[in-house]
C-alpha cells in the first residue's frame, strides 16, 4: 500500500462537504482519509437521516450555512450530491438508482450502520416503503441543469464497480466522466492518485492559481513494448503537483485506430489525471507553455525544450530531480 501523503496547501482554509454512502455516517474512515489528505481544510460531514427527503433537506441547510467550496459525494451519497445546485462537486460512483440498487443487493430487512454516528443508534429497517422512498427521490436527479452547471460537475466512476453502474446514465448529462481502477470504496489508492489531481484542479481554479505548463511528449512515456518506463508514473505525479502539465502526441494518422490507442494507452496507464488532458499537435511552434519534454529537440518551441535520453536527462528519476531542483518554477 502507498504511503498517505499530506498536502498542506491543497484546499488551504476551505470547506469540503463529504456526502456518505447508504449505511454509513460522518465518521467513516474515508472522512478521516479526506482530512489527513488535506488538514489545511476544513471536512464536514452529516449523519445523513435514513429517509432520502430529510436527508436531502438536511444537505441544503448545511449547504445554506456552511457554503463549502467543494462537495464529495460517493454511492448514495453521490445521489445526494448531484442534486445539491450551484456547487463545485465530485460524485464518486453514484448510485443514481438507488431504490433499484437496495433490491437488487438485498438490502431489505434489518440493517447495521458500518460506522459510529451522533445520535448513537446502531440499527436500522429498510422497508419496502422506505425503497419507494429513494426510488421518488431519484426522480428529481438531472433537473434543469443548465452549461453552467455541467461544468461544475466531475463523476468518477470504478471500471471495476459491482454494485452500481451509472457512467452511461451521468455521461448523458455532464461532460466529465471519467473511469478509474479501482471498485466501489474510495481506498487509499483511489484517494490519492485519482481524486486528489482533480481537487487540485477545482481548488486552482477557485483560487486563480496559474501553474507553469509542462508538455511530456507521448515517445517518453513508453517502451518499445507501450509498458510505462520506470519511475514514469512516479516522475508524472510529482509534476502534476506543482505544474498544469499535458500529454502531447502526435496528430492522429490515416491509420486504423490511430487516435484510439493513444487515448486507450492514456487511459489505461494514467488515466484520471490526465483526463481532457491530451494535445495532439506536430509542430512544436504552436504550442504554449514553460517546458516540453521529448526525445527530439524542439527549437522552435517557445518555452524551454528539455531533451529526454539524452546524456543529462537519461531516465525519469533524472527528470524527477532536475524538477525538484526548479522547486516548481
Amino acid at each position: 500500500m502507498d504511503p498517505i501523503k499530506t498536502n498542506p496547501a491543497l484546499m488551504l482554509g476551505k470547506k469540503i462537504m463529504y456526502v456518505h454512502g447508504f449505511g454509513s455516517s460522518g465518521q467513516s474512515g474515508t472522512v478521516t482519509l479526506l482530512r489527513t489528505l488535506m488538514p489545511a481544510a476544513t471536512v464536514i460531514a452529516p449523519d445523513l437521516p435514513l429517509h432520502p427527503a430529510e436527508a436531502l433537506d438536511l444537505l441544503k441547510q448545511t449547504c445554506d450555512a456552511e457554503k463549502p467550496h467543494l462537495i464529495i459525494g460517493i454511492s448514495m451519497g453521490g445521489m445526494y450530491t448531484e442534486m445539491l445546485r450551484g456547487f463545485e462537486r465530485i460524485l464518486i460512483n453514484p448510485a443514481f438508482e438507488m431504490g433499484d440498487t437496495m433490491v437488487k443487493h438485498n438490502m431489505v430487512g434489518k440493517q447495521t450502520f458500518q460506522n459510529p454516528r451522533a445520535d448513537g443508534i446502531q440499527d436500522f429497517i429498510v422497508t419496502k416503503a422506505l425503497v419507494n422512498e429513494y426510488k421518488e427521490i431519484t426522480t428529481l436527479l438531472f433537473d434543469g441543469i443548465d452549461e453552467a452547471e455541467q461544468q461544475r460537475v466531475t463523476g468518477l466512476f470504478g471500471d471495476e464497480d459491482t454494485s452500481v453502474d451509472t457512467f452511461d446514465l451521468f455521461a448523458q448529462h455532464y461532460p466529465t466522466a471519467i473511469r478509474f481502477h479501482g471498485g466501489h470504496r474510495l481506498t487509499d489508492k483511489v484517494a490519492m492518485h485519482y481524486l486528489l489531481p482533480l481537487i487540485r484542479q477545482i481548488d486552482d481554479k477557485q483560487t486563480g492559481l496559474q501553474r507553469p505548463i509542462v508538455f511530456i511528449h507521448a515517445n517518453t512515456m513508453a517502451d518499445s513494448y507501450q509498458k510505462p518506463l520506470p519511475s514514469m508514473h512516479k516522475a508524472y505525479e510529482m509534476l502534476i503537483e506543482r505544474y498544469d502539465v499535458y500529454i502531447l502526441a502526435p496528430s492522429p494518422t490515416n491509420a486504423p485506430n490511430s487516435l484510439t490507442e493513444q487515448m486507450a494507452w492514456v487511459q489505461q496507464h494514467l488515466n484520471a489525471p490526465a483526463f481532457n488532458r491530451v494535445v495532439f499537435a506536430n509542430n512544436a511552434n504552436l504550442l504554449y507553455g514553460d517546458y516540453l519534454i521529448s526525445r527530439q529537440e524542439q527549437p522552435n518551441f517557445l518555452g524551454s525544450s528539455i531533451l529526454f535520453g539524452g546524456n543529462d536527462l537519461k531516465t525519469w528519476d533524472d527528470v524527477i530531480v532536475f524538477f525538484e531542483r526548479l522547486g516548481g518554477q
